[in-house]
């Protein structure tokens, strides 16, 4: 636990110190915060789960690719990433979309964020594992119980979407906030794929968070996923963001532990108007304060990715050095 809290309390600090003296036209990503790959058992889940009446829509094709660790550390390898924070997707397990439930749903949640764990032990140099859970069901407490003693797991990750949670709803808030209380209490940062079913989420959704939610983490880091949206720049995205850059310019104590990935937030093809809107809202808010992640497998090749199209913001040489170069651990 102890391991866990020295390792990420000095990712500001750190980044500031590699960008005085990293090139940025030189230097690949050095950590992907956001990446994924399933457990041979959540592979086995996904027909069952992608034809289930309880899904808005069809899968994507990439999202039931049998990829492997090994398909990761060679893209990595390829994009001179060195290290991944790998994201468990064990929470599909518990998901509402399963129509019916899995009655082996719990267990199945289990199995698959021990194998997001085994290979961050087995791969220590390379990768860092984020458990799975469902805040809203029974198992979420119990596994960051199971595993918050493991030196291995280093952090939990949420999906609001996914898991059906509604900021809008006292109830679901307050199971998220257990969540975050005991994950702050494991040393466990959380990623938080924080955009949720509402047509309307954005700002309004930002400040329930930021008043009810994020305080209970005690002080771990807390990363927002597609930097609060669920990837694109749409309207809801652009709302969040705002939401973000308002609160925390009255309360800027608030970002001392808050970070925001850019996985997929931006594409090759994204519009060069938008690019200069997302870094306008990005120094509002502090350029410091995001990381590169990409969502692969959904990026596609990591370099194309974090060393292509993220090379399209505008930042200045500075900035993007102290993008490129943060990490939230060495």
């Amino acid at each position: 636990m102890t391991f866990k809290l020295a390792a990420l309390t000095g990712a500001v600090a750190i980044a500031l110190a590699a960008c005085a003296t990293i090139q940025p036209a030189a230097a690949p990503v050095a950590v992907d915060h956001h990446v994924h790959v399933h457990s041979p058992e959540i592979l086995a889940f996904l027909p069952s789960y992608c034809s289930s009446l309880g899904r808005a829509g069809a899968c994507p094709e990439v999202f039931l690719k049998p990829l492997t660790v090994d398909d990761l550390l060679a893209d990595m390898d390829a994009a001179g990433v060195r290290k991944a924070w790998m994201m468990s997707t064990a929470y599909l397990a518990e998901s509402p979309m399963m129509v019916p439930p899995r009655p082996d749903a719990a267990q199945l949640v289990h199995t698959a964020n021990a194998f997001t764990v085994m290979q961050a032990r087995t791969h220590p140099d390379r990768l860092a594992a984020f458990i799975g859970v469902n805040p809203l069901t029974p198992t979420a407490l119990s596994e960051i119980a199971r595993w918050k003693d493991d030196p291995f797991a280093t952090g939990v990750k949420i999906h609001l979407t996914n898991s059906g949670v509604d900021l809008r709803d006292p109830a679901d808030v307050a199971h998220l906030a257990a969540v975050f209380r005991a994950a702050g209490q494991a040393h466990m940062p959380i990623l938080i794929h924080m955009r949720t079913r509402a047509a309307d989420y954005g700002a309004q959704d930002v400040r329930i968070f930021l008043d009810q939610v994020l305080p209970q983490a005690a002080g771990v880091p807390v990363i927002i996923a597609h930097s609060g949206g669920w990837g694109g720049l749409d309207d809801n995205t652009w709302s969040a963001m705002q939401g973000f850059a308002d609160a925390l310019a009255e309360r800027p104590e608030l970002k001392q532990n808050l970070y925001f990935d850019l996985a997929q937030t931006f594409k090759a093809d994204t519009s060069q108007a938008d690019l200069t809107r997302l870094v306008a809202m990005m120094r509002r808010i502090g350029v410091d304060r995001f990381v590169p992640g990409s969502d692969w497998p959904f990026s596609g090749p990591l370099d194309g990715y974090l060393n292509g199209a993220l090379a399209r913001l505008p930042l200045t040489p500075t900035e993007a050095s102290m993008v490129r170069s943060a990490q939230a651990f060495p």
